[in-house]
């Protein structure tokens, strides 16, 4: 099998550094191209007058300019990450960026297939039990849902 499109999924952690050094060498060994994605999850927000602690997404009709502000410096720092992750590894690679806002399992199958990818690379924590059910996998939901082939790449995190 040879891959010739691969997407990585990339964030500010190690477990994301991790996986992108995989992904990477993978695209040159293949001369895949590459497109990059890095998702922002909506934050929950609750009105300082609402009591019934149900909340709202953001972004929503009702956005305040604090949260304009924050929607532009998280879209601000995504293409800082994306740019700074393309000039450490992506010399003489055809690059494609995501920098979206949504779920990031649902997100990443979705860049995934507009950029009619045949790979997917993703980074994990390797949590089990209780962190996995408190927190979710990404990676898992991901695998679960992909049509195309994912590449978990697990990183143990250290005890302290």
């Amino acid at each position: 099998m040879k891959f010739q499109k691969i997407l990585i999924g990339v964030d500010d952690s190690k477990f994301a550094e991790n996986a992108t050094q995989y992904g990477f060498e993978l695209a040159y060994q293949f001369k895949a191209d590459v497109a990059l994605v890095h998702i922002v999850e909506p934050v929950i927000t609750t009105p300082a007058n609402d009591t019934s602690m149900m909340g709202s997404l953001i972004p929503s009709l009702n956005v305040g300019a604090e949260q304009v502000d924050m929607i532009n410096a998280q879209q601000t720092y995504s293409q800082k990450l994306i740019s700074d992750t393309i000039e450490r590894y992506g010399k003489g690679l055809t690059i494609t960026q995501y920098n979206e806002m949504g779920d990031t399992a649902d997100t990443i199958i979705n860049c995934a297939a507009q950029f009619k990818a045949d790979l997917i690379v993703i980074g994990t924590h390797s949590r089990t039990g209780f962190d996995r059910f408190l927190m979710g996998s990404v990676a898992e939901s991901v695998i679960r849902h992909s049509p195309v082939a994912v590449l978990v790449v697990p990183m143990k995190e250290e005890k302290s």
